[in-house]
Parts: structure tokens; sequence; C-alpha cells
């Protein structure tokens, strides 16, 4: 028979196992698992009921949804003929996901290979008295799918990250300052419905013309599709970072012109804890404004990534680049949705004390 203390006691335990609980679940949903928090519930003894039909929202109903996509997909694809023949169906999709992940291994094997060889006439000709013929060598292979994929990810962390250095302090200026926001809101209602194809030959002239020689590890191709990335991007982080900060308590404000605060002081500790919400909102929208921006300009510019591995398919022609190109597709919605997820947790993590 359970005493009273007993009792009391594994009350306690529970109390404090679905307050851990409703803490992670934050963390969960920012990371698209907001799925597992009912599971949790149910194993820590909650309503069953109650959690099963949380689960069926969070897990179930999204399942369903892929799943008829998906269904309607394959049964709809083979009734559209194209230039290339029947719109592939899932399965030849996935067939082709899997040759370019075999080919990018195909090609790592063949790097190695290149590299193992290297080292060994290098370690033979410094055996037989000749380091002066020893050589460095980059292996020159073609850029698999997945190095492709990095480069779109690695262009796109420069122009967000030039964008979000430009965008928050003119944001943060505009916000406090009605002089400075009256000054850049023509500028900003002028250039941010601009499209990138109508940047990318200006901008593509003007690197050229500046930088004359960025290395290797930071090639103009890169720089120019990065730049525009910057100037389509950093519209929605400026716009809701004026926002964020023009809507704060003005006793806020007031309280630092009493303690005498200095500028900075009054940016850092007053005004960027109240604004941080919104600017983490402008934030994702600029992610994702700026990959969608950066594949176009891949594809115009011709420039290594994602969008010319698609415009190379599309001129390639063959049986399988039709295949090949959705694949792409979805690999550019799925690296989207986990770049906002990204930013999401991030969000989390920073104004953490107004989501609980």
């Amino acid at each position: 028979m359970t005493t009273t203390s007993e009792t009391v006691e594994i009350t306690s335990r529970r109390e404090g196992l679905f307050s851990l609980i409703n803490k992670a679940s934050a963390w969960l949903s920012a990371l698209g698992l907001g799925w597992l928090t009912p599971l949790l519930r149910i194993a820590a003894g909650d309503n069953p009921r109650a959690q099963l039909g949380e689960l069926r929202d969070t897990l179930l109903v999204p399942l369903i949804g892929i799943g008829l996509f998906v269904s309607a997909w394959a049964i709809l694809a083979p009734q559209v003929q194209t230039s290339l023949g029947a719109v592939p169906g899932p399965a030849e999709v996935w067939e082709q996901g899997t040759l370019l992940w075999q080919d990018h291994l195909d090609e790592r094997e063949k790097a190695d290979r290149f590299y193992t060889m290297l080292a060994d006439r290098n370690a033979q000709l410094i055996a037989d008295g000749q380091p002066d013929r020893v050589r460095d060598v980059a292996y020159t292979g073609k850029p698999t799918y997945i190095d492709q994929i990095f480069t779109s990810l690695k262009t796109v962390g420069l122009g967000f990250l030039i964008g979000s250095l430009i965008a928050v302090p003119l944001g943060i200026a505009s916000g406090l300052s009605r002089t400075i926001n009256g000054a850049l809101n023509p500028l900003i209602q002028i250039f941010k419905p601009v499209s990138p194809l109508a940047w990318l030959p200006i901008v593509t002239m003007i690197v050229s013309a500046v930088v004359v020689d960025s290395g290797e590890w930071l090639p103009k191709a890169l720089i120019i599709s990065a730049v525009t990335v910057t100037l389509c991007s950093l519209w929605p982080t400026l716009i809701n970072t004026a926002l964020g900060v023009a809507s704060i308590d003005k006793d806020l404000i007031n309280v630092g012109k009493v303690l005498q605060l200095s500028t900075l002081t009054t940016i850092t500790k007053l005004v960027l804890p109240s604004a941080l919400p919104l600017i983490f909102t402008g934030l994702r929208l600029s992610l994702g404004v700026g990959w969608m921006v950066l594949i176009a300009a891949e594809m115009l510019a011709q420039n290594p990534g994602l969008g010319k591995f698609v415009w190379d398919e599309f001129q390639n022609g063959s049986s399988q680049s039709l295949a090949k190109i959705m694949f792409a597709v979805l690999t550019i919605g799925v690296i989207g949705f986990l770049l906002d997820r990204v930013m999401f947790t991030l969000q989390t993590a920073f104004t953490f004390s107004s989501n609980r």
C-alpha cells in the first residue's frame, strides 16, 4: 500500500518530469521534432488520448499529406510526355539520387587514389635524393553533386553574412532615428523589388573590374553570386530590424537617458534584447530569399553550384536529365527547410525567455 509521503514523492517526480518535457518542447519544435513531445508525455504517464490527438496533428497528418502527394505524383507523372520522355515518378527520381551519391563516392575514391599515388611518387623522389622534383598537385576531377551543394551553401552563407552585417546596423539606426528612416525608406522601396536577374549583370561587371585576383579560396564566381544574394536578401532583415527597434517601449529609451547610458550601451542592453524576435524573423526571411536568389543567379551566370547543375542537366537533354533536375529541386527544397530550422533554432536560443 502506497503511503502519503510516497504518493507526494511520485507526484513531485512526475511534475518535475513534465516540467523538463515542457522546456524541451520549444527546442524540439524549433528542430522540427515537435511530434516527439506527445510521445515523451505518454511515456511520463500523461493522458494517452489527449497526447495521441496531438501526435496525430503533428506527425500523422503531415505524413498523410506527403503520402498523398507522392501517390498523386506516381500516378500522374507517367501520363505527361515531354521531349525527354515521360515525367519521372518518385522511384525514378530516387534512383537518380542514389546514382548521384554513388558518383560522388566514386569521384572521392579517384581523388584518394590520386593523392596516394602522388604521396608515393614524392616519397620515392625524396628517397632518390631529388627533393627539388617533389610537387604538391591538387586533384582536378569534376565537381560532384555533393560538391555543388556545398558550393551553394558556402555562397549563400557568405552573401547572407554580408547582408546581415549591412542590414542590422542600418535597421537599428533607422528604427532609432526618424531622419535616417526617412532617408533610407525611398531606397528600400526602390531596390527591394529588383530581381536578381537584373542585379547579376551589374554585379558581374563591377566585380570583374574591381576584383583582379581573389585567389583559389574565394573564386570570383563565388563573389559574384554572394554579392547578388546580398543585394536581394538584406531587405527583410533591414525592414524587420527597423520595425522591431521602432516598436520597443519608449520608457526603455527614457530609462537609458535618465541613467545617462552611452549610445552603444543603450543599443546592446536595451534596444537589441527587445527587438531580437523581429530581427530574427527578418534574418529567417532573408536567408530564404537568399537561397532562392542564389539558384537563379547560378543558373544565369553559370557559376558553380546547384543552379548550374540544374542548367547543365537541362542542356544535356539525356533521358535521365529530367529525373536529376527533379531530384535537385527536392534537394533545394529540403536544404531551404533545414536552413530555416537552423535560424529558428537560433531564434529560440537567443530569445528563449520570450518563448517560455
